[in-house]
Formats: C-alpha cells, structure tokens, sequence
C-alpha cells in the first residue's frame, strides 16, 4: 500500500468514499501475495492490483459496489479445469478479496495508519474479513508495537495479543509488510471469526558504502526495489546530494565508524562499493560481525583474494567470511553500473527470499515461495 500512499490520503483528506480491495489468503499459483492491495475511488479511478490483471476487472465493479452500498465485502476467485476463464485466474491459484469502504466517517484511524508509514514506525491493522453476524464484518483494531490500539476492540484482549505479535521478530508480522490470517485464539475474538492482520514494517535498510558510479546505481535501484537507502562515504568531495538525489540518508565519514553507531537488523544490507582497503576492510570486518542479512563486496576476483588475506589478517574467520559476497552480485554477464546494479540487487533478493538464481524456465514447482 505505500506506493499509493499519496492518492489515498488525498482522497481521505477530501471526505470522498473509497474503496480498498486487499488479498487476504491465497492458494497455490496465485499472481499476487496476501497483502496486494487495490483501491478505487468514487469517481472511478483506479489504482493497484490484486492480481496482476485477471481478476481486476471483477474487483473493480466490486468495489464500485462497495462505495455505493457502504458496506464491505468478501470474494473468492479461482479456476474449474473447464473453463478457467470464465472464473478469472488461469494461473491454476485461489485468492481471497476483502474490499472494504474507506473514509473519515468508517475508517477514523487511517490517519494513524498514513502517519506511521510516513514515520517509518510499526503498525498493524487486524480487520474480521469473515462473520456470521455482517454488523461484525470489518471490525478492527489498529496498533503499533509499543502503543495503545484505536477501534472498537480497542479494550478488549485484542490490543495486547496484537501488539505482542508485532513485536515478536518469530512470526510472520515481524516480517516486512507481513500478513497473516491469524488464528482467532491469538487475538481473543469469536470462534467463528476470521481475522486477518497486516502489519508494516519500516522499510529494510540499505547501507551502500561508496560514493561511485556504481554506488549511485545500487542506491537508485534499492530504492527502486522498497529499501531506505543510506549512502556514506569518508569524501565529502564525492558523497554530495548532486551525486545522490534520491536517497533517504547521505552521509560523511568513515565507513566503519557510521556502521559502529548506526542501527542495523536481520533485514538490513550492506554493499561496500568503496573498491579501496583502507575503507572496505575496516568495514567489513565490523559488517561480517553484525546480525544482518546481506554483506557484500565490489571488486575483481584478484581485488577479492587480497581483501581475504587482509580481513583474516584482522581476525576476521572462516565462519565470517563466508557470509561475504564477494565479488558482488549476480553473474548476468553486467557491464555498466546500472547493469550491475540490477546484479546486485537481484543477489540480495536472492538472500532475502531464498531463491534459487536460476532461471525460472529451468525449474519447476511453485514460483512465489
């Protein structure tokens, strides 16, 4: 939902009625996961996709029907071996579609919602998608990790359940933007309930040591891939906000000591691009040494045998170093920067999700894990 931010708080900030189509389950090959959401406002523009285009065009007058009615809907969409088309997904998957209304009226707690994600603060939202009683479909508590919870259940068992998962960096809302169709006894609603929560998390940190034609790339197409993307470099002559108009965060010194003071988690990455000993040794020795799920290194495979020797030469171990990506990146055959920028983003994906970096042409079973 963040990159229709700007179109829905406009339309709340107006008072006009919208809609907002989320997936809420999925099963098998569906095109989109839990959590895709589309929304479509009063006049009938629409923005997003539930489905990557199959079935949008039913949740657009779903929606449009939802405006009108003021009540919030449910619906499943999948495939018969007959006539696949005629139910809409050809992709052989299931999916689930909560559209619900949206306004300062039904929704008083979206601006907490708008807030936290311009803040960067965790928030979650868990909505009953499904009830026998329909005055309980759409109910919903909003919260952050550490705050109270705003809605109806507000002052029930709800609140702190949810907060607790939030918080909680073992289960699925701890991941970014992770949703989960919670089973109704972590939250403390009806048996015969079905809740589901989204959660959102800050945006995972992009740490990009250098300031090169490369490191200009890398930090474009991070951003370009959701990450909050700082760029540092010791050299104020080439770390300048002409050179890096983009990033969230752009600064001055020494690699390893901004790393040293700087907050890092099991989703940050960590790309030295500085392609000198004096500054990527020092921080990769502390890098390899942080809880962090990518570490990588730009250099020739010559550059990448001396830089080995220099870190073990700094206690670094074999442990360690074989958390480092070095040379960094995918092998797509990249020349330019931004060919190889493309490489290395695909390798941190590839950390991320676990793929195989094969082509998917080569390989069977599902394609979204």
């Amino acid at each position: 939902m963040r990159e229709l931010l700007d179109h829905l708080e406009a339309w709340y900030g107006d008072g006009r009625t919208f809609a907002l189509a989320t997936v809420v389950s999925t099963l098998r090959s569906a095109p989109r996961d839990a959590g895709a959401v589309m929304a479509v406002s009063a006049d009938g523009v629409a923005l997003g996709s539930v489905s990557g285009g199959c079935v949008e065009g039913d949740v657009y007058e779903l929606a449009r029907e939802v405006i009108a009615e003021g009540r919030p809907r449910t619906a499943a969409y999948g495939i018969s071996d007959d006539d696949a088309l005629m139910v809409g997904l050809t992709c052989g998957g299931t999916l689930e579609v909560y559209v619900e209304p949206i306004d300062p009226a039904r929704y008083p707690e979206f601006p907490e919602l708008i807030a936290a994600l311009r803040e960067g603060r965790p928030i979650a939202v868990a909505t009953v998608v499904a009830a026998p009683d329909p005055d309980r479909l759409g109910t919903r508590v909003v919260v952050g990790a550490d705050e109270g919870g705003a809605g109806e259940a507000g002052s029930g068992p709800f609140v702190p359940a949810l907060r607790a998962l939030l918080a909680d960096d073992r289960t699925t809302l701890a991941r970014p933007d992770g949703d989960a169709l919670v089973p109704v006894e972590a939250l403390g609603v009806r048996q015969d309930e079905i809740v589901f929560v989204r959660s959102y998390l800050p945006r995972p940190r992009l740490l990009v040591f250098g300031s090169n034609d490369y490191a200009v790339a890398v930090a474009r197409a991070g951003a370009f891939a959701g990450f909050r993307v700082t760029v540092c470099d010791a050299r104020p002559v080439f770390a300048t906000a002409e050179r890096f108009p983009d990033v969230d965060e752009l600064v001055v010194d020494w690699p390893d000591r901004y790393l040293a003071d700087t907050r890092v988690d099991g989703r940050t990455a960590v790309c030295v691009l500085t392609h000198d000993p004096k500054f990527d040794v020092p921080v990769l020795v502390r890098a390899l040494r942080m809880p962090v799920a990518y570490v990588g290194a730009m250099g020739s495979r010559r550059a990448h045998e001396d830089r080995l020797s220099r870190l073990r030469e700094a206690g670094v171990t074999e442990a360690e170093l074989a958390l480092l990506h070095s040379p960094i990146g995918l092998d797509l055959g990249a020349r330019t920067p931004q060919e190889t920028a493309i490489a290395v983003l695909a390798e941190i994906v590839r950390a991320r999700h676990g793929g195989s970096a094969r082509p998917l042409s080569l390989t069977d079973g599902r394609i979204h894990r």
